[in-house]
């Protein structure tokens, strides 16, 4: 596709004319300068012949134009002018011209130089599109190796993080809290009676159950960066940073609050759930299993107690 802006129309006919024999060659042209930018932009062409001494327009003011707009930037652009000082020349090629002929150019050299400036832009063209879809294969891959790794961090079922993300997540926090000399305090979570429903409303029921748990231990977890994880069965764990003991039973008595609330029907009342809570500052001779160890003896004192209650654990 080749456009030659030039406002003598002998001119485009003979440059028509020279082109006429080239099948491959679709040729147009432009009279008004003032319309080429529009015409280049409708018609994509692959190479722009380009006057320099026009009525209205100075033909380098075009060509600065093309560069200007991404339509047209990378379009190769032969000025053809009936100037050939070397000062015009090099005016042309700052502007941003590739070649420039002297009008009007022969027939042979002339349909050389499109035909080079073509394919040089056309292989341009389809690098371009290579890396831009070399890009985009890398953005969806990027996207699948998080939404995988984020994957390998959820429980299926709750939605929560897994055990395994639990442990990575303590282990670290753990070392934070080390450093930092801050205290971190868990929640071990455990429905009542879990397998006692699931023998009397099979395991669809006890697997809602155990979902609209997760919700109401999420929904009281208000801090982006605490964690509420599936430990395994019917358990649930809460890790909360910078919390000390009394913050942390203020944090689980909203989440018994919340489960209280949904009033999840039973046999002789409603779905409840036990929790034991602890904090410590983590230090040297101290692992996190200490914690975890803590937190859940506490809730043993709470099934043992009665169930649907938090029990506190405050030798840890």
């Amino acid at each position: 596709m080749v456009l030659l802006v030039d406002d003598q129309v002998l001119i485009c006919e003979a440059v028509r004319r020279a082109l006429a024999g080239e099948t491959d060659l679709d040729f147009h042209y432009c009279t008004d300068p003032l319309d080429a930018i529009r015409i280049a932009e409708e018609l994509k062409p692959t190479v722009i012949l380009q006057d320099l001494v026009m009525p209205g327009m100075d033909g380098l003011d075009l060509v600065r134009q093309y560069r200007d707009r991404p339509s047209t930037h990378s379009v190769p652009v032969i000025v053809l002018s009936a100037k050939d000082e070397p000062a015009v020349k090099s005016a042309a090629f700052k502007a941003g011209a590739n070649d420039y002929l002297v009008k009007l150019p022969d027939r042979i050299e002339l349909i050389a130089r499109i035909r080079y400036h073509t394919r040089a832009y056309l292989d341009h063209v389809q690098r371009d599109a290579a890396y831009a879809a070399l890009r985009e294969s890398q953005r969806q891959l990027m996207q699948a190796n998080l939404e995988l790794e984020r994957l390998t961090r959820i429980d299926g079922l709750t939605g929560l993080g897994n055990r395994r993300y639990f442990d990575e997540y303590m282990l670290a926090e753990w070392r934070r809290a080390l450093r930092n000399s801050t205290p971190l305090a868990l929640l071990m979570i455990d429905v009542d009676n879990f397998k006692l429903y699931n023998d009397s409303h099979g395991h669809l029921a006890g697997d809602e159950v155990l979902r609209k748990v997760a919700d109401a231990i999420q929904d009281g977890v208000n801090r982006s960066g605490d964690l509420a994880a599936r430990f395994g069965g019917e358990e649930f764990v809460v890790v909360l940073l910078d919390t000390e003991l009394s913050g942390a039973r203020t944090v689980a008595d909203q989440i018994m609050r919340r489960v209280r609330a949904m009033d999840i029907p039973r046999e002789g009342g409603h779905v409840t759930i036990s929790m034991g809570v602890a904090s410590m500052v983590p230090k040297e001779g101290v692992v996190p299993d200490d914690l975890i160890k803590a937190a859940d003896l506490a809730l043993f004192r709470a099934k043992s107690g009665g169930r649907d209650r938090v029990e506190v654990e405050t030798a840890a």
